[in-house]
């Protein structure tokens, strides 16, 4: 279990399953702060995890996912949502009595779910999510810093240990995160408007824009924009990951979806009468959000 060093969190052991960008990202925190006596990181590619020995965010690399959370005081899961309940039901019979297992999935009803009904009762599950990121992958794209100023949602089952769940906000918060603690089912619907729903038109306006006519499609890619640029960004994140998130989040993403649907309505309207009130008004509306954003420092 983790014990004091001065410091608000230690462990003698931390499991990374999932050496992306995530994964390496908390690696690097893990390292600089002196958090873990040792880190042993897991990933399903060779290659990866070489990498990841390569780059020196963690101590030791194993195959198995199972023999790398043997005595791990604290694993935490960075694989695609749809890994996560195989991931849980791989380590169950391998995890040491009061660990703590969390993850960084951003579909919170998923993860507690699987983590409820794959991992052993003397196992603590806080299942949380850091919102942090950005468009690239692998461990090279990881740094310590990713996650300042950001804010990690937990989303702690009901009954859940107060220690372990402490304990999980505070590794957050020397990663330099500001914490919450959510209901799942809230988060997945925070989340859907937040997130979600804007990578999905991001990738959508950037397909768009893959089917125009090729002289046309020429001009689009030479002469973008900063708003094209900033979707093209986006629409570079993990496709693996994406497609994990709205095969998950399924119905708050349809609920939100279909909110989008009614308010593009009312602008596609606007526009074609030429209701320049309405279009001012919604501006300036949006506006008033990105100004708050900026006050929030989420910016």
């Amino acid at each position: 279990m983790p014990r004091s060093t001065g410091a608000p969190v230690h462990f003698d052991r931390v499991t990374l399953i999932g050496l992306g960008l995530v994964g390496s990202s908390l690696g690097w925190v893990l390292k600089k702060q002196h958090l873990a006596g040792e880190i042993v990181g897991h990933d399903a590619k060779p290659a990866v995890r070489a990498k990841a020995l390569e780059l020196g965010f963690i101590d030791r690399a194993e195959s198995d996912v199972g023999k790398s959370v043997e005595r791990a005081d604290l694993v935490v899961v960075c694989v695609p949502m749809l890994a996560i309940g195989p991931v849980c039901e791989g380590i169950a019979p391998h995890l040491k009595a009061g660990a703590i297992v969390t993850d960084v999935g951003s579909c919170k009803t998923l993860a507690r779910d699987a983590m409820v009904k794959a991992l052993p009762k003397h196992v603590h599950a806080v299942p949380g999510h850091p919102v942090a990121g950005t468009e690239h992958s692998g461990p090279e794209a990881g740094f310590a810093e990713m996650f300042h100023q950001r804010w990690c949602i937990l989303t702690p089952p009901p009954g859940s240990d107060a220690k372990a769940v402490r304990t999980v906000r505070n590794l957050w918060r020397r990663a330099g995160m500001h914490v919450e603690t959510m209901d799942a089912e809230r988060h997945d619907l925070v989340l859907a408007i937040t997130s979600h729903l804007p990578h999905l038109i991001a990738y959508t306006i950037v397909d768009t824009a893959v089917d125009l006519e090729g002289d046309i499609k020429g001009d689009v890619i030479k002469f973008a924009a900063g708003g094209f640029r900033d979707f093209t960004r986006i629409a570079a994140s993990d496709p693996t990951m994406w497609r994990d998130v709205f095969l998950t989040n399924k119905e708050a993403v349809l609920e939100m979806l279909g909110r989008f649907n009614e308010d593009l309505s009312v602008m596609q309207r606007a526009i074609r009468k030429g209701d320049g009130a309405t279009l001012f008004d919604k501006f300036t509306r949006t506006r008033a959000i990105r100004r708050s954003i900026i006050q929030a420092k989420q910016a």
